[in-house]
Order: C-alpha cells, then structure tokens, then sequence
C-alpha cells in the first residue's frame, strides 16, 4: 500500500535518454522523409501542440541539461518514491541492450519491453533474445508510423514469437499526437487492423494504448471479437476533444467497465522526460474518476495493479 491506499504500476512510460546531437539527428531523418519545408511546418505544428497540451496540464518546460542514462535512472525512482508508484514499465529505452541494462539497475522498481523492427529478417529472434537473454517482458510497436499493414503476413514470425514466449505485445493505433509526424498508411492508425491477427493468435495478448486514440469504437469492436485485446489508460487522451461527440474520462471508464471490464483495462501514463516525471496527474484524475463511479476496491486493484503484474509476470 503507498500514498493511495493501494499499489500501482505504470504499463506504459519511455525513459528518457539523452544524447548530445540527438535532437538534430533525428530532425534530419524528417528532412529527409518529407524535405526541409514541409519538416518545418510539421515541427511548428507539433511546438503548438505541445505547448498547448502542457498548458492545460501546467506541466513545466522540457529540460535542456544533459543526463546519464544512471542519472535519468536514479531521477526515476526518486520520482516514483516521492509519487507513490510501485513499479514503472519502459517500451522504449534506446534499443533493447540498453533498456536491459536500465531494468537491471533497478529490477524490483523497473520492466521494459523489447522495441525493434517487426519487419526485420531476424525480428522475432531478437525478440526471442530481447526476453530470454535480456530479461524484457514484451513487445511494443507503433503501428501508426508502419509502411505496411500491420497485418501483412511478413509480420507473422513475430506474432508467433510473441505467442510462444507468452508476453504482451503493446501496438499504438490512432493518432500520434504532436511529436509523430504524419502517418504512413491510414489502414494502421485503425485497431480492425488488427482484427485478423488477433483471429489467428487468440492466446497472445494485445495492449491498445490511449483508448484507442481517436478509435474508441473501433478499438471496442475489436475487443468485442478479440477476448485477449487489452486497453491501457495512457497520456492526457487529449483527442478527446476532437471526437464528433462528447467524451470524458468518466465516459472512457464507464464504457470500459460495460464492455471488456476491470479485467482488460491497465493503468499507464506514457510519461517521459524531466522534470515532469511520472505523470502523477493522470493517475489522480483516473483514480477521482474510478472512485466517483463506485467501483468496488477489487476492480480498481485490478486496473492499476493487478493486470500489469499479470501480463509482465511478476
């Protein structure tokens, strides 16, 4: 038990790595996708987006001093011992050598998922590697940014992998906020993508994030058809606002609790870098939120506990 009368793991933040140089690197990997205008056009309109979310959150200015990975480490779990989080789970560290050696810091506070290629020729060897060797508890992937269909058949290999190993496998459908730049193929910003792999892996399990992100309903039919589709609560949900009718947090809950139940919706904030830290605000505002609604004290274990302990084996 800590601060809220219960334990809670975060499913889904990134630690957040600093490197000198790495801000112009991956500018130039967007110059090179689009040209220089158009870069800087999408950029702008990423600053306003951000600007604006951290306004409405009164989150402070992202950082420009320079930090070890031992340092970011260290600031996490002052963090989480100052918020009340019992267990943070990174699906994205700097490749899966380097997020391996993070978790090992701190295996009792920190998990991490492996993050490669899924096109990749040896993509569910690494996979295998990244768990059996590495220690990390699955895989995530952004299907929004894929060229190709999440579905295509070439990503097989790594579903299978997945099944086998028995880990979770995270995959961001919908929107990709201010930072992710136009989507590759409009097919992968929809859940039903994933309709006919989850069809023909019916016991690997599946991790939707932000509720879907813009696909609430989609993302509900799929879990309607796909009982092993899970739903995490991560980041602001901000695309709330652009939803051609009326959604709330409480509405996202509600829903949830009617649907798929306690049992398939994790806790997760997708927080990052410093100094915000863990997003404990999102964790206040679901938890009001969960309250307000009377769910009984086992259902809400489940949601910011029990279910992460579940799928990452703990």
């Amino acid at each position: 038990m800590n601060l809220y009368g219960l334990k809670v793991i975060d499913f889904h933040s990134h630690f957040p790595r600093q490197r000198t140089g790495r801000s112009a690197s991956w500018r130039a990997r967007m110059v090179e996708r689009y040209g220089e205008r158009r870069t800087d056009i999408i950029l702008e309109n990423s600053r306003r987006y951000r600007d604006d979310w951290r306004k409405m959150w009164a989150f402070d200015e992202y950082e420009t001093d320079v930090h070890t990975d031992e340092e970011q480490a260290e600031r996490w779990v002052a963090d989480m011992d100052a918020k009340g989080l019992s267990r943070v789970n990174f699906v994205m560290g700097g490749g899966n050598d380097n997020l391996s050696k993070i978790v090992s810091w701190y295996p009792d506070r920190f998990t991490g998922f492996a993050h490669h290629s899924v096109w990749d020729e040896d993509a569910a060897e690494e996979l295998e590697r990244a768990v059996n060797e590495l220690g990390l508890k699955g895989f995530k992937m952004i299907a929004s940014s894929q060229q190709r269909p999440i579905d295509d058949k070439a990503a097989y290999p790594v579903w299978e992998m997945a099944e086998n190993l028995e880990v979770p496998v995270l995959i961001h459908f919908g929107v990709l906020g201010g930072g992710g730049g136009p989507a590759y193929d409009l097919r992968n910003m929809n859940p039903l993508t994933l309709w006919k792999v989850c069809s023909d892996f019916p016991t690997l399990n599946f991790v939707i994030p932000h509720f879907g992100a813009c696909y609430w309903r989609e993302l509900l039919q799929l879990c309607w058809q796909c009982p092993s589709v899970h739903v995490d609560t991560s980041g602001s949900n901000q695309w709330m606002r652009w939803m051609p009718y009326e959604l709330t947090m409480k509405d996202l809950f509600r829903k949830s609790m009617e649907t798929i139940g306690a049992e398939r919706l994790i806790f997760a904030t997708d927080s990052s870098w410093f100094p915000r830290g863990f997003s404990v605000e999102y964790l206040r505002e679901q938890l009001r939120v969960c309250y307000d609604m009377g769910l009984d004290e086992e259902s809400i274990g489940k949601i910011f506990y029990d279910n992460a302990a579940r799928l990452l084996k703990l």
